[in-house]
């Protein structure tokens, strides 16, 4: 993830080719959940990685937090239209987390799982290839609740929605399964230049 684009002027000029259709930028960093927002102890988090119900990786919190940090700085948007400009993460990529373990992927069909009972699916080219990470830190600060903290996915490229906050297993899955928002009418993949927002 070597995003490191830079909004230049008064916030919001020069939107040529950097705001999806009919999104609209924000200052604020608006709070979405499906629901209860969950307390989660760093003493307890742990993150894994699956094949089906079989786990192939696990690390707890000082154990993924030993593993190589990156850095991305870029934009965010939201299936509700709303887009942030120049957020600045920090955690770990997924191609760090299967380098670190040793897996090759098995399927190109992922789900995310949080621990509020949330999930998401998305595509292995999605989230490889420095596309995606869990991140851990926002604006040089620990990952706040509101905001999926300790730990969520970051997917930049796709809405928001695919980002799964307070996120604790990636399972790859023989074929497309839906999660949450999918089995509820969103797109299977939520590509915001497509204004893929609906199945």
């Amino acid at each position: 993830m070597t995003d490191e684009r830079q909004a230049g002027g008064k916030y919001g000029e020069g939107l040529d080719g950097r705001i999806p259709p009919n999104q609209a930028v924000t200052r604020k960093f608006p709070v979405m959940t499906a629901g209860k927002t969950p307390d989660i102890d760093t003493a307890a988090w742990s993150f894994s990685i699956k094949s089906g119900p079989r786990t192939l990786a696990s690390w707890n919190w000082v154990e993924f937090n030993a593993l190589p940090q990156t850095r991305w700085r870029g934009d965010i948007h939201c299936v509700t239209r709303w887009s942030k400009f120049d957020t600045d993460w920090q955690g770990v990529t997924i191609d760090d987390l299967l380098a670190s373990a040793g897996i090759e992927p098995p399927s190109p069909h992922t789900l995310f799982q949080g621990y509020e009972g949330y999930s998401t699916n998305l595509l292995l080219s999605d989230i490889t290839d420095g596309k995606a990470m869990i991140a851990t830190r926002f604006d040089d600060q620990p990952l706040t609740r509101e905001h999926g903290g300790p730990a969520r996915l970051l997917v930049p490229h796709l809405y928001f929605w695919k980002s799964a906050k307070w996120v604790k297993a990636m399972q790859f899955t023989q074929k497309e399964e839906s999660g949450f928002w999918e089995l509820r009418g969103y797109h299977q993949r939520g590509d915001p230049w497509a204004e893929e927002r609906f199945s």
